[in-house]
């Protein structure tokens, strides 16, 4: 390759191809040299070395015209090696670029990879072996893509208050299904298949929430044990999508864009899961692929009168130092360049609370949240944060600021609590209403809630309802992965049963948990296949199981027919009925001017409830009444939507439950009950009567309105 290095220009950072060559940029405050290496198509063989020549506000740069799209490369980065003072810089160490848009191959696990001499264990060691040979490479891309007509930020975009996520793992969700082609199965690719997103479509979810696409590393001792990072939850490029999930891994990049630009035509949004909080560098013991390298001292927290040692918040060996301007400066580059280059809707943001980390702890005025708030371009996406990390104050569920959504925990704990019998209706009425009590300060949405009863870490619904313990043998931690603490019943039997009597009850009690999910206010998010019933066979932290235990299993039994209809009715209800999906939080006061409460607790004698009632542990069945006279906006008028009646009976008892009068209206019309497992045929009721509900279900009536 015959090469030609100019100074070049510090901005933007990585490999950028501007139609004739390729600019390098790499940020370094401590680095003393940088070299650009660059390989041949297999990505195995080294065909030539360049040092790049400015060094400019702590970026060094240069431009190389004949360097072109499909060009692998690597870094080489010299300084000091003195970990006592934060320092490992290793030139032998090939190292991705932060900044590379597309990568090939897969880290080959040895001792090579290690900036020390790993078989010693003594991380203050110098190791001499090249690692180039056991690296993926780094590919410059040429980003021109052509996105048929549809403008700069993707032409779709869904209101918050209209989302129902839906959350999938790319891989997962396909491998299995029968009308994807085999080669495309488990790829973006196939996520854009007509008959999968008509699937999708047909649920009446919105947006898609994808698991880790970012390119992650496998860790070494899953390998061993033949198991896999599957979850993908230990990101070393921030800004490219995994090859591994491409069904052509030459061009991994295009293929995504393809499958946004498919899935908005469709209607649906994407938001991406993402780990800014750490990399998969971990702690000193371990290897050297890219920011350890290029600036351990720059890019981690690191223990202030210990530097050799890495403060740990994320419980995953490292914490990324979001506190430094440059790294800062880096995830919002990474975020921006999914928005404007690959057009997501969104992003859920993984161990969020390191995102507002500073030196005293975490802080919902840092300068990362700061920096979002006012991008004109983030700020105007889906932010969704889980909201804790395993550091010092790490718990923040509605610690973040306007515009931010977070995952509500406390929405799952207490209505998986409620439906096993322990929770109380107090407690379950602040769940429905979206927890104003923790998001309704400086003017949030109930939005801002994302309520969830089951998500990719944990049991899926149907294990919930089946097992009582935690069954994750396969992982090989002896069972002592996973949480234990699951607020789960097995309904009678622990695991599959033959029992009829029991498998009707489990049944029962998922369409009560998605009758919750979808009737509160708020933001809910379905995990995919939670709509069928899929079983991961109780192992409830399946971040290691590529296989069949993860994996969507298509062949649907009747069972899971009739839950995928019922997720389709309650879907369609929270579409139609926009008083469920409300922009101003319930409050349940008595309006004067507009004569009005927009909810109103009912007891089983059709009457409101009374404060003694709220004391009563034994009341287990009331009703929420959302009347739709109520104001839906901050404009002071009546409201014209149609007034709802939820009824929720978690009581081992039959309750006979005397329908309400309601303003507006003469009757009732039964929508949903739980324990008529295809309702579609409207049942009419007058006020006063009385409906028998059965023993823990739930249902929806509709208010009919007064004929003239």
């Amino acid at each position: 390759m015959a090469i030609q290095m100019h100074e070049g220009v510090p901005s933007p950072r990585g490999a950028t191809w501007d139609g004739k060559g390729t600019n390098f940029a790499v940020f370094s405050e401590h680095a003393t040299k940088v070299e650009v290496c660059f390989f041949d198509e297999s990505g195995e063989n080294e065909v030539d070395r360049q040092e790049l020549p400015e060094y400019t506000n702590q970026i060094w740069h240069g431009y190389i015209p004949s360097v072109r799209p499909g060009t692998r490369y690597g870094l080489r980065v010299y300084g000091p090696y003195d970990p006592e003072n934060g320092h490992r810089f290793n030139p032998n160490k090939l190292l991705l670029d932060p900044y590379a848009c597309a990568h090939i191959g897969e880290i080959k696990w040895g001792p090579e990879v290690f900036g020390y001499q790993m078989e010693s264990g003594d991380d203050t060691t110098f190791d001499e072996r090249d690692s180039a040979p056991f690296m993926p490479k780094c590919i410059v891309v040429d980003p021109d893509f052509d996105w048929h007509g549809q403008n700069r930020l993707g032409r779709f975009r869904v209101p918050f208050d209209d989302t129902i996520i839906y959350e999938m793992h790319v891989k997962g969700f396909t491998k299995l299904h029968p009308a994807v082609p085999e080669h495309e199965r488990g790829t973006y690719a196939g996520l854009c298949n007509p008959a999968v997103i008509d699937y999708i479509k047909s649920l009446g979810v919105t947006s898609i929430e994808l698991l880790p696409i970012h390119t992650f590393v496998n860790d070494s001792h899953l390998l061993e044990k033949g198991l896999t990072n599957y979850w993908g939850y230990n990101t070393i490029g921030f800004f490219a999508p995994d090859p591994r999930y491409a069904s052509s891994r030459a061009d991994a990049l295009k293929e995504f864009k393809e499958t946004v630009a498919a899935l908005h035509d469709a209607g649906l949004g994407v938001i991406l899961d993402v780990v800014y909080n750490h990399t998969a560098e971990g702690n000193e013991l371990g290897p050297t692929l890219s920011f350890k390298g290029i600036d351990n001292a720059s890019y981690y927290r690191l223990m202030p009168d210990k530097k050799r040692y890495y403060i740990n918040d994320t419980g995953t060996g490292n914490t990324l130092n979001i506190s430094h301007p440059r790294v800062i400066q880096m995830v919002t580059d990474s975020l921006r360049y999914w928005v404007e280059q690959t057009r997501v809707d969104g992003f859920r943001f993984d161990l969020g609370t390191i995102l507002a980390r500073e030196v005293n702890g975490f802080d919902n005025q840092s300068g990362f949240l700061k920096s979002v708030s006012q991008d004109p371009c983030l700020s105007n996406v889906k932010l969704i944060a889980e909201p804790w990390d395993c550091g010092p104050g790490g718990y923040q569920v509605g610690g973040f600021p306007p515009g931010w959504a977070e995952w509500n925990d406390k929405f799952r704990d207490t209505v998986r609590e409620y439906w096993k019998g322990g929770s109380t209706a107090s407690a379950l009425t602040k769940r429905l209403c979206a927890s104003a009590e923790i998001f309704n300060y400086q003017g949030r949405r109930p939005w801002s809630s994302v309520n969830f009863i089951t998500a990719h870490d944990g049991f899926t619904l149907n294990d919930l309802v089946t097992y009582n313990e935690k069954h994750n043998e396969a992982n090989g931690e002896d069972n002592k992965d996973g949480s234990s603490d699951n607020h789960s019943w097995n309904c009678g039997a622990e695991g599959p049963t033959d029992d009829p009597e029991i498998n009707k009850l489990r049944a029962r009690q998922m369409r009560n948990m998605l009758g919750t999910l979808l009737l509160s206010q708020g933001t809910p998010m379905l995990l995919a296949g939670d709509e069928f019933g899929r079983t991961q066979q109780g192992n409830n932290n399946a971040y290691c199981q590529d296989n069949e235990i993860s994996w969507l299993n298509w062949d649907l039994k009747d069972k899971g027919k009739h839950l995928v209809k019922f997720v389709q009715r309650l879907t369609s209800f929270r579409h139609k009925y926009p008083i469920l999906r409300r922009n101003l939080f319930l409050t349940g006061e008595y309006n004067e001017e507009l004569c009005v409460k927009d909810v109103t607790w009912i007891n089983a004698n059709g009457r409101e409830m009374e404060d003694h009632n709220w004391g009563d542990t034994g009341m287990r069945c009331f009703g929420m009444l959302i009347d739709g006279r109520a104001q839906t906006t901050g404009v002071r008028q009546r409201g014209k939507e149609t007034t709802l009646l939820m009824v929720i009976n978690d009581h081992s008892d039959l309750v006979n439950f005397t329908l309400p009068e309601a303003v507006g209206g003469s009757g009732w019309s039964l929508l949903v009950d739980t324990n008529i497992e295809d309702n579609s045929e409207k049942g009419s009721f007058k006020t006063g009567d009385i409906y028998g509900v059965t023993a823990r279900s739930l249902l929806l009536f509709e208010l009919e309105p007064e004929t003239a």
